[in-house]
């Protein structure tokens, strides 16, 4: 019996792409997924030019600190004017209306010390008397301020100021009390008391007061 020659077998992948019979399309093959691509290596880098550091400004330690200007000295305060009272009184009574308003400023809280009698005419008894002691004992007294002291309107110079100046004008000459007010006036603190003529006092001291 004669042998048939058997047709060759070829592969599918040999063929070519199948058809389908019931489309008559051809099956695509199907291609391979590629993988990650490898890193590209790294390049190495050029180091860029280095900046030098600026220098540290140190302050010179013999640099002057500058002082400011010395202020101006205040001008000083002026002083407080003193009140001034007017006991109306003749020659005769003035010295007896001056040891009225002593008493009662010390009747009020005032301190002797701070009181000063001044007279244009007779001297008060206790001048006088006092200074039958020598005047360094009398002035030793006026110094230590104790107590109240009496003047008289010629010795008013060398006493010191005090807060309250009682004046006396008991007689003298005209030109006694001219000059004794404006005087009595500069050394009183706060207070001024002048017993006498108002008309002869006005004049003196002006029409305030």
């Amino acid at each position: 019996m004669p042998l048939i020659p058997e047709e060759p077998q070829i592969h599918e992948s040999a063929q070519g792409p199948r058809v389908s019979p019931a489309s008559g399309r051809t099956t695509p093959t199907p291609r391979p997924v590629p993988g990650p691509r490898p890193a590209a290596p790294s390049r190495p880098g050029r180091p860029g030019p280095v900046r030098p550091m600026p220098p540290v400004q140190r302050t010179p330690r013999d640099t002057a600190v500058a002082k400011p200007a010395p202020s101006e000295p205040a001008a000083p305060a002026a002083a407080p004017v003193p009140q001034i009272q007017l006991i109306p009184a003749s020659a005769e009574g003035a010295l007896d209306a001056a040891e009225e308003a002593v008493d009662l400023l010390l009747d009020s809280g005032g301190a002797p010390g701070e009181v000063l009698v001044v007279t244009t005419g007779e001297p008060h008894p206790w001048a006088a008397h006092e200074l039958t002691f020598g005047e360094a004992a009398y002035w030793a007294q006026h110094d230590a301020g104790d107590d109240v002291f009496y003047a008289d309107a010629s010795a008013l110079g060398r006493a010191a100021s005090r807060p309250v100046v009682v004046v006396a004008v008991n007689g003298g000459a005209s030109a006694t009390a001219a000059t004794a007010l404006p005087l009595a006036l500069r050394r009183a603190g706060t207070l001024l008391i002048v017993c006498g003529d108002p008309q002869q006092i006005n004049s003196v001291l002006g029409a305030g007061v």
